[in-house]
């Protein structure tokens, strides 16, 4: 059954934007201004190379793609569309324009993002609980990532867009969605889950009855193909340029990725920190940030399944599963970079606001902390700290 829109609240979901995005300016001014101009002096701050102060990590392939296209055969784990949409618009304004086109495109999904996941969450909790969540979706410690030229918020948009498409029963613009977030990371092809369990859920009457139509079902359930195609075009595109479709899948070597069981990574992880790692060395510190990072969005997915649809749950959980089943091990953080694979996992923080409203205690501890933190892990990525 098909749900209305619900109007949402523009200016609050506004200022969540403007004031989470103004927070990482002031720390981008005065953090260059304190640590590079000379003291007391009259030099002018370089605008440019504030810019480029957030172009580091894979913000820097990403441009570096969008401009001059493959390079290494290390750059096709860089999934085309985040790099391809910041060439399309750069290209007339010249090689000046490409990072700051990034940080655009960037923040502009994820204020894309914030209305559609405003949408998804006001229907599982009311009004309260979708401004909780876009609260705390935007001040998160890591949530800084949605502002440099990364994929985070472009991929963010279109997984929760085609959310949307499914509560609505709009399974082709789904399947686009789909298929756009299959070309935006290689995680987007598990959106083929949920997309199968909605049309269960919506059917699931007729389907034993046997009251729809064939053809009816097949039309619906058709729009799915369209979500693995992306994958399969840019494997061609890998195939054509590398001689290996699976190109961007073997190169997560280099990184150490490798496949691993579920708990392995977490193990060791827990072993590096209570173990192995001296007490406040930086490896420890690291690796207790995407340990916590991933247990804590795993007890999230768990209390969420009596709090949302099921295919919001599937999502998350098999989001998580491919995040652990790809650990680092060897190295001494095998859950690397979990703290920025987290926000993707939109009905995680749905979940979160509920317990918020439900717990004010907890919500003041969220505000007083996430805050903090967010500055911090900001300010380390602008200091091109290791912060991944």
């Amino acid at each position: 059954m098909k749900r209305p829109m619900k109007h949402a609240p523009v200016r609050e979901i506004l200022w969540i934007f403007v004031l989470t995005r103004l927070l990482l300016v002031l720390i981008t001014y005065f953090g260059y201004i304190i640590l590079i101009m000379p003291n007391y002096s009259s030099t002018p701050v370089d605008l440019v190379a504030i810019c480029t102060s957030w172009n580091h990590w894979d913000a820097a392939n990403y441009v570096r793609i969008a401009q001059f296209g493959y390079q290494t055969y290390y750059d096709v784990a860089f999934f085309p569309l985040f790099p391809l949409l910041i060439r399309i618009i750069a290209f007339p304004f010249g090689p000046m324009a490409y990072l700051p086109v990034g940080i655009i495109i960037s923040n502009a999904a994820l204020l894309g993002a914030m209305f559609v996941i405003y949408q998804l969450a006001v229907e599982i909790g009311g009004e309260e609980v979708a401004r909780r969540t876009l609260l705390y979706l935007c001040i998160f410690p890591t949530a800084f990532f949605f502002f440099p030229a990364y994929n985070e918020s472009l991929f963010i948009l279109l997984t929760s867009g085609a959310f949307l498409a499914m509560r609505r029963e709009r399974w082709w613009l789904a399947g686009l969605l789909g298929f756009l977030a299959a070309m935006t990371r290689s995680v987007g092809i598990l959106l083929v889950f949920p997309y199968l369990f909605e049309i269960w859920q919506n059917y699931r009457e007729e389907i034993i009855r046997w009251r729809t139509s064939l053809g009816k079902l097949l039309l619906t359930i058709l729009p799915i193909v369209l979500i693995p195609a992306g994958l399969g075009l840019y494997a061609l595109y890998c195939w054509q340029i590398r001689g290996d479709p699976l190109a961007f899948a073997a190169v997560q070597s280099h990184w150490a990725r490798q496949a691993t069981w579920p708990w392995q990574g977490i193990w060791q992880a827990l072993f590096e920190v209570f173990w192995s790692q001296p007490l406040g060395s930086s490896n420890e510190a690291q690796i207790l940030i995407d340990l916590s990072a991933t247990l804590g969005f795993i007890a999230l997915t768990i209390l969420g399944w009596k709090k949302h649809r099921k295919s919001y749950i599937l999502w998350s959980a098999v989001l998580l599963l491919t995040d652990i089943l790809s650990s680092t091990l060897g190295q001494p953080d095998p859950l690397i970079s979990n703290r920025r694979f987290v926000l993707e996992l939109f009905p995680a923080f749905i979940t979160l606001a509920m317990l918020g409203i439900k717990r004010p205690r907890l919500h003041q501890t969220i505000v007083t902390i996430f805050p903090a933190l967010y500055g911090l892990f900001g300010f380390l990525f602008l200091l091109n700290r290791w912060m991944v």
